[in-house]
């Protein structure tokens, strides 16, 4: 805008009257630092590399734009490719059924075969790998305290690779590939750099935990996996709103996107179906482990909340309350209500057969067992007990069984050897032990040469360079968000405090470290957002440019060294005792 633009015409970077100030000085040729234009912080644009790069290597402009929107794709499957040799690369090792898998491996054959899970007999483990074929599945029902969806994942890999640990590892060997392939996707939106996206994604291939929770037929990948699917979902469908809400407002005569807080206030977005397709996912979540619940709600404030800053940005004087009458029932409605017939869905085979655990509970019975339930920070809700004949048998019978699960959860306090506080996880103060043998020197794949022994451990522990750095990078992306006001990081802190919070609700409960890879991916484009500023923002002499490139590749070849340093500890690949012990970087991890 010119300086002999009127005082009445708004800033049309801001959307907001300029100070006096500047609206006098302007009079006398006084032009405001430019920042993006509306349109651009709208709808902004997607980094490229710098234009000095290309005639190094010969590379002519037609071939590098080419290869620019190329590496859009091809640099995330580069990155899936790399996390994906890691993962199957004898997976089928140890040949031995670790830590929950004795849970989990087993519910989901029964699951695939029958349609619900069965009671197991005691020490049954080492017939499944001697003979898995003559191994019977129990049609005597089996209490389980956590819902189907995990498990059905598991059992299609067994119903592909038969009751074995590649069988019943191998569909979250799958997840844990696509989730860094996501990740990529998720931190390109994100960040608008397809650098920053795959290196999001590199490091969430070389973390520890997110590679051992991969390998091992457990929950918590799979929840980690819809949990980041859903909020990809919300990121595109942020981008989305946005640019429909920029198509809707004014141009002025040069062609630049003017604020019309009518339009900012009154728009309607129309159909998102990519908000519907995270409430999909985020009912998957809950249908794995119940805390993809809290999930859920952070998720759902946080896609609020993303409304309310698109109406601001766009002009509206008040979005808060553009948002409450045009925006949080659609909200609500696409999102919420899926989640639930999506869990409710999840459990088709329990509603469809008549052998599930308290699956004909209420026959002859009235009303709702129990009469109340309690609930973190609510306390006691009583429930209704009369009138409640008309909700089918087979829903009253799955409350009863689902408020008996939740008061199991809620009250599990028996001690565990590798039980830890969630204060402590960020640090990595106690991993677990999925399994452990010390095979003699020259037995087995120990060397002769080991000494007298060998160590042979799975051991659940995150990469801990990754983990140390992602201490700092929190703290970087809280500053961003509070006094930045980046929604980015605003994001990322959501999905951190989503995954990991809760469990401070629970202090008594028996908890484990790896729960915490339901919030790895954000630890990892937390880490991503650090490294971006170290390489110093667009317009950055060549010596800051270069400090922060020797700086970040440093950070980067140390924590890719690190995990390959513990690779035999995610492994489980015999070591000499002496390097094992040299491993244990911390008492806490023995």
């Amino acid at each position: 805008m010119t300086s002999t633009a009127p005082e009445t015409v708004q800033d049309r970077d801001t959307g907001q009257d300029p100070p006096g100030w500047q609206r006098r000085l302007r009079r006398f040729g006084y032009t405001p630092p430019s920042g993006p234009g509306l349109r651009e912080r709208l709808v902004p644009g997607w980094s490229r590399p710098s234009e000095r790069l290309w005639p190094v290597f010969g590379i002519g402009p037609v071939a590098a734009d080419t290869l620019v929107r190329l590496s859009a794709w091809l640099g995330p499957l580069l990155v899936a490719l790399v996390a994906g040799v890691l993962r199957f690369w004898n997976l089928g090792k140890p040949d031995a059924v670790i830590f929950d898998e004795t849970y989990y491996a087993k519910d989901a054959w029964a699951l695939i075969n029958q349609g619900y899970e069965g009671h197991w007999p005691k020490d049954i483990d080492k017939a499944i790998l001697r003979a898995p074929g003559d191994v019977a599945v129990p049609t005597d029902p089996g209490y389980v305290v956590h819902p189907p969806v995990g498990k059905w994942v598991i059992g299609l890999g067994e119903k592909m690779f038969d009751f074995t640990p590649f069988g019943w590892r191998f569909m979250v060997a799958v997840l844990g590939t696509l989730s860094v392939l996501m990740l990529c996707r998720i931190g390109r939106r994100l960040f608008r750099s397809t650098f920053l996206g795959c290196l999001a994604g590199l490091l969430l291939a070389v973390d520890g935990l997110h590679f051992v929770m991969s390998r091992t037929a457990l929950l918590d990948l799979v929840l980690m996996f819809f949990v980041l699917a859903a909020f990809g979902a919300l990121v595109v469908d942020r981008d989305r709103a946005r640019a429909r809400l920029a198509a809707a407002l004014p141009e002025d005569e040069e062609g630049m996107l003017r604020p019309d807080a009518r339009i900012a206030e009154t728009f309607r977005f129309g159909a998102r179906p990519w908000r519907i397709t995270a409430g999909v996912m985020l009912g998957l979540a809950a249908g794995t482990k119940w805390n993809g619940l809290y999930v859920l709600v952070a998720f759902c404030l946080m896609a609020v909340v993303w409304d309310v800053g698109a109406r601001r940005t766009a002009g509206a004087v008040r979005p808060y309350r553009a948002v409450l009458r045009r925006d949080v029932v659609p909200a609500f409605v696409s999102t919420v209500p899926v989640a639930v017939v999506t869990y409710l869905l999840s459990w088709w085979g329990w509603f469809a057969t008549k052998g599930g655990y308290a699956r004909d509970w209420a026959e002859g019975r009235s009303g709702l067992s129990p009469d109340h339930i309690s609930l973190p920070l609510l306390g006691r809700i009583d429930l209704p007990q009369f009138g409640m004949d008309w909700v089918p048998e087979s829903l009253r019978s799955f409350w009863h069984y689902e408020s008996g699960v939740y008061s199991f959860h809620v009250n599990l306090k028996s001690g565990h050897t590798y039980e830890s506080n969630p204060w402590s996880w960020i640090v990595l103060g106690r991993p677990v032990s999925y399994f452990y043998e010390s095979p003699a020197a020259g037995t087995g794949a120990c060397p002769a040469d080991a000494g007298k022994q060998c160590a042979s451990e799975v051991l659940a522990l995150g990469t801990p360079l990754l983990w140390w750095s992602a201490c700092f990078a929190l703290v970087y992306v809280l500053w961003r968000w509070v006094f930045r006001r980046d929604w980015r990081a605003g994001a990322i802190v959501c999905g951190v405090a989503a995954g990991w919070l809760p469990w401070f609700l629970y202090q008594e409960r028996t908890i484990f470290l790896f729960y915490a890879v339901v919030f790895v991916p954000f630890l990892c484009l937390a880490v991503a957002m650090m490294i971006g500023a170290m390489l110093g923002p667009p317009g950055s002499d060549e010596r800051r440019r270069a400090i922060g490139a020797v700086a970040s590749g440093v950070l980067v070849l140390l924590i890719i060294w690190n995990f390959i340093y513990f690779h035999p500890l995610y492994t489980g690949a015999p070591i000499p005792m002496e390097e094992w012990r040299d491993r244990m970087w911390l008492d806490t991890w023995v």
